[in-house]
């Protein structure tokens, strides 16, 4: 009989165990029980049906005498499996294989050059704010303007800061863990290094918040999961360092999905600032809140298929995914060994680019990381680059098809097809409206002077190579499924981790090997698109995220606009399945794509369509 966490946590209740830890530690001690009891039935020895079934599964067929001979192999096969699984490997146990998205004869740009920031905006010239809340929605660049000319203290800025979250945090439920003790020690060290003359660049002195699947020192490090609220670290993330030896302060660990999947997580669900009855998508859910919501100067999130580009574009931030192995990761969880990427979430794309300067290069632990340089020049002409743009992505929605119900269905079934087709009209209303968008960024991009290349997509399964992403995400979180434990994480539906790692235990090893074989084959499409233009304009949804995100190419997420009070409304219900629900007043985004470790310069042609459409100065207000 399989068990029930709510259930069992209830009956706990009944009989008058009314705390949480006992139950849970209960809970725990009876699935791992019931997982034993599983281990000795699954360690009978292997028949000629189990193979029937389990060829099945895999689309292959055996004779009977192809069978008998594989008896004994399989029987060592699964006794290797288990030795193995006697080692409890830990997340952050890296697979001894590499990957690497780049593709033969490239050569990377390794020399470093000083990072030169745009001259000093207008706040340098202005009066010292009145009041510390005035420059809540500041740039970064504007924000280490008024700490440098010591207009405004770091410590001030932090307990700014640390009351928006405070006061906002009910109703958004972006933070897991307040760093207030940490934050005040590093705001007091910033302020006296400045007021000494030592000054250490534009992030000195500048409260941000991390994505709680960062390793922070002294703090709890969730990983927004059920079973982990508890869970710490004796070290801090490369990223942490290297921030603190940036002078930024970090005052949160924000929300994130759990497991980085989605924006529930297990206080809750992290809400979109411009429509607090919509979700912040995710998984870097709490990131792009707060940061949307001027509770922090910056954040930093993760991406491994769509974490940094959905929540920046439902929230309006910008965002910067970084080309896959040039942010270690060394301290943050592993959920794809060959797709996880850190970057930053800010108000403006200098402002990553900024962030992106202190966090990026080797670390001598993170092996995927290359020693390239990410040089940013505020003043790079972005004109000597070649632009090309996703041409059908740009076009009007095609019609919808007629739409025949099937024969002979019941009353219940006919009701849910009708609800289905409600829906898919909903959807296309919604893509109608938002086309328009696409063609202003067109006429804005014109405007620009920039002329454009038309370009296809390559046509290839890019789609069937992602379960690679969840066999890893289930060796990554193995043990969580063989002790039951994945029972404890908030959501159990079937498009959440516990059924995916459950599902993916059936993709085999030969199978996830070809996948990566035709992972090569994507990335030469791409490299072959690459060499025709420097940046590529796409609409953020579509199949360009799925494929960018398995070549390792980096991109950045710009607000684009805001729905109208005319738009059509979202769903009355936030599933979670579209980023693109939209809604009255809530924001659309673009996204450019770059060339591998190219992304200073790619920064640099977003930050003028930035300037030049200016949505990235609008704010929710809440």
């Amino acid at each position: 009989m399989s068990l029930d966490r709510r259930r069992f946590l209830s009956a706990c209740s009944g009989l008058g165990i009314a705390g949480t830890l006992m139950p849970g530690a209960l809970y725990t001690l009876a699935a791992q029980a019931q997982q034993s009891s599983a281990t000795a039935e699954s360690n009978a020895a292997i028949t000629l049906e189990m193979i029937d079934a389990a060829a099945g599964i895999a689309g292959l067929h055996f004779t009977d005498e192809q069978k008998q001979r594989m008896l004994a192999g399989l029987n060592e096969q699964r006794h290797s499996v288990e030795a193995i699984r006697e080692l409890h490997l830990q997340n952050s146990v890296p697979p001894a294989f590499i990957f690497d998205p780049v593709p033969p004869g490239m050569t990377l740009d390794t020399e470093k050059k000083p990072m030169r920031i745009s001259a000093a905006p207008a706040v340098a010239s202005s009066a010292v704010p009145k009041n510390p809340e005035d420059v809540a929605f500041y740039t970064v660049r504007e924000l280490a303007e008024l700490v440098r000319t010591k207009k405004i203290s770091s410590v001030d800025l932090t307990q700014m800061y640390l009351a928006r979250l405070k006061r906002y945090d009910p109703m958004l439920h972006c933070v897991i863990t307040l760093t207030e003790k940490r934050a005040y020690a590093q705001a007091k060290q910033a302020d006296a290094e400045i007021a000494a003359g030592k000054y250490r660049g534009p992030l000195h002195g500048l409260p941000w918040g991390a994505k709680d699947l960062l390793a922070v020192k002294g703090h709890p490090t969730t990983w927004g999961a059920g079973g982990f609220e508890k869970q710490q670290f004796d070290y801090d993330a490369t990223v942490v360092q290297r921030l603190d030896a940036a002078g930024a302060v970090l005052i949160a660990k924000l929300s994130l999905g759990a497991l980085a999947s989605g924006d529930w997580w297990f206080g809750g669900r992290t809400r979109n600032p411009w429509n607090l009855s919509q979700g912040s998508s995710g998984s870097s859910a709490g990131p792009a809140s707060a940061t949307a919501a001027g509770c922090v100067a910056f954040s930093i999130g993760s991406e491994t298929l769509g974490s940094i580009s959905s929540p920046s574009t439902r929230c309006g931030d910008t965002g910067l995914r970084p080309t896959f192995g040039f942010v270690p990761r060394t301290g943050a969880m592993a959920l794809s060994w060959t797709m996880d990427k850190l970057g930053p979430i800010c108000r403006a794309v200098e402002d990553c680019a900024i962030v992106m300067s202190a966090i990026y290069g080797p670390d001598g632990h993170d092996l995927t990381v290359r020693d390239a340089a990410f040089n940013w020049d505020a003043d790079f002409d972005w004109r000597s680059l070649k632009i090309g743009h996703v041409k059908d992505a740009f076009g009007p929605p095609r019609p919808l098809s007629a739409a025949v119900p099937p024969p002979n269905m019941t009353a219940e079934e006919k009701q849910k097809w009708e609800r289905q087709q409600a829906q898919r009209v909903a959807d296309f209303a919604r893509r109608v409206y938002d086309h328009q968008y696409d063609v202003a960024t067109l006429e804005a991009l014109h405007r620009m002077g920039v002329q454009m290349i038309p370009l296809d997509l390559p046509q290839f399964p890019f789609g069937a190579i992602e379960p690679v992403l969840e066999a890893e995400a289930a060796a990554a979180f193995d043990e969580l499924t063989l002790t039951g434990r994945d029972a404890l994480l908030t959501r159990q539906g079937v498009e959440d981790w516990p059924n995916i790692f459950r599902v993916a235990r059936f993709y085999s090893a030969v199978d996830y090997i070809q996948a990566q074989r035709a992972r090569t084959l994507a990335m030469a499409h791409m490299q072959n698109l690459f060499s025709q233009v420097d940046v590529i304009v796409t609409p953020t949804p579509g199949m360009q995220l799925t494929i960018t995100n398995l070549t390792g190419h980096p991109a950045v997420i710009l607000p684009n606009g805001f729905r109208g009070a005319d738009a059509p409304r979202q769903p009355s219900v936030d599933t979670g399945d579209d980023d693109n629900i939209g809604g009255p007043g809530t924001p659309v985004s673009i996204t450019f794509l770059g060339r591998l470790y190219s992304d200073a310069r790619l920064a640099a042609f977003a930050r003028a369509y930035q300037d030049a459409t200016g949505f990235q100065k609008l704010h929710p207000k809440l």
